[in-house]
């Protein structure tokens, strides 16, 4: 005999059939659980001969699972096994049998559920608890704003918004570019150097400039070919001692170099001598080119005035052609006067351009938040600045120098020249002609 067989016994009475095998079933169960829903929703069948109660369908907790346990141990010793949730529970026909065969009433399935008083987690508790009022982000951010007193700060235009799809427009690098221009403006600079120059004085500076404007306008040059042709000059005069008979040479000479640095088609040397009714030989001209490149070591990218007027006028009213025509007539009236040149950076002196404009056109208000914060200037700090430039104009009618006012006075500057000026601007006991 095959004694790894297990012997079954042939001969059961009917009646505990059933009773066998429920109690096969049951020895079955404690040693192997029926795979079920694998998931942690308990969904089980009502008994029959009860009222069908709704199913209780709840996510498994870490607070169900332990009164799951506890329930259980509980029942253990008064309950099957397959009674409990998670073990094998009979079906309907099951129970029906086992009654029958065992003259027992169908027993009760116990439905396990959570009890209804047991507490929620607290994280539980603020997932399903809607927010309301600020959040802690917001009010340390609020804080933070007013500590660093942005909360308070007014509103600024954002004067690139319309150029986001100019490439050419550099949106993205236009601030960074002109923090650079504001960092190195004073490296372009010049001191007093009249009273190095013997024979030169401002009045003499005064006339040249008028010449090289007539000049520029006749060869229609671009306007950033005038302001460094300016500061090319300046430049080399507060390092360089210069006759008189070699100053127009030197004027001559500062524009051929702008001329090649700006322009797509600059004049030749033969235009400049012969604009100067033949006053100077090529060889000349060239020599003189090379002896200011020398002492200004090439070093010709420096922020003029153009620059910043670019900037500060699109940040007073973009797209105005007369607010811009106007801004460039005052800044041109401050290149001629050698005080306002020495005495004021270029973005001084652009922004005091834009101020003294907007006060000739009665724009209201005078200087804006906007203003302030790209030029970086005050109303206060423009106004004495501003105060010279109206002077100019009043007095540019009368002056002998009528280069700049002839220039703002036809109709393609608008006439601006003509407009009144800003009298309650203007100094009093001031000498208002440019070549003082």
């Amino acid at each position: 005999m095959d004694h790894n067989k297990a012997v079954v016994p042939h001969n059961l009475p009917r009646g505990g059939e059933m009773g066998g095998k429920q109690k096969i079933g049951q020895v079955a169960g404690k040693t192997r659980r029926v795979l079920g829903d694998i998931g942690n929703l308990v969904i089980v069948p009502a008994v029959e001969g009860k009222p069908k109660a709704a199913q209780i369908t709840r996510p498994a907790t870490r607070s169900f699972c332990a009164q799951l346990l506890a329930n259980a141990q509980a029942e253990k010793n008064k309950k099957p096994l397959a009674e409990v949730v998670n073990k094998v529970v009979p079906t309907k026909v099951q129970v029906k049998k086992a009654a029958a065969s065992a003259n027992l009433a169908p027993e009760t399935v116990i439905v396990i559920s959570p009890d209804k008083e047991l507490k929620q987690s607290p994280l539980s508790g603020r997932r399903k608890t809607k927010k309301s009022g600020k959040t802690l982000t917001s009010t340390l951010t609020a804080r933070s704003k007013a500590a660093c007193g942005l909360a308070n700060r007014p509103k600024i235009d954002d004067i690139d918004a319309a150029d986001v799809d100019n490439h050419l427009a550099a949106v993205e690098y236009v601030e960074d570019i002109y923090n650079f221009y504001k960092l190195t403006e004073d490296e372009g600079r010049v001191n007093d150097y009249m009273d190095f120059q013997p024979e030169l004085n401002h009045k003499m500076r005064a006339i040249l400039v008028d010449w090289l404007v007539e000049v520029h306008r006749k060869f229609e040059l671009m306007p950033e070919s005038l302001y460094l042709t300016m500061n090319i000059l300046d430049r080399f005069l507060s390092v360089k001692t210069v006759p008189r008979r070699e100053l127009q040479l030197v004027g001559i000479s500062s524009m051929l170099i702008a001329c090649k640095y700006e322009e797509i088609w600059a004049p030749e040397v033969n235009d400049f001598i012969h604009i100067s009714d033949n006053a100077y030989a090529r060889d000349q001209i060239l020599q003189m080119e090379k002896a200011i490149l020398g002492k200004l070591e090439w070093y010709l990218t420096v922020p003029t005035p153009y620059v910043f007027l670019v900037r500060y006028i699109k940040a007073s009213t973009p797209n105005d052609q007369e607010m811009e025509n106007m801004a460039f007539f005052f800044a041109e009236l401050g290149l001629m006067n050698y005080k306002t040149t020495i005495t004021c950076c270029p973005s001084m002196l652009a922004a005091s351009s834009v101020y003294a404009a907007r006060c000739t056109l009665n724009k209201s208000p005078l200087w804006t938040q906007t203003l302030q914060h790209h030029t970086e200037y005050s109303e206060d700090q423009l106004m004495e600045s501003a105060k010279e430039l109206v002077s100019y104009h009043l007095g540019a009618a009368e002056n002998k120098l009528k280069a700049i006012y002839r220039k703002f006075s036809g109709p393609d500057r608008g006439a601006v020249a003509l407009f009144p000026p800003a009298r309650y601007l203007s100094p009093t006991n001031t000498n208002t002609t440019t070549s003082s």
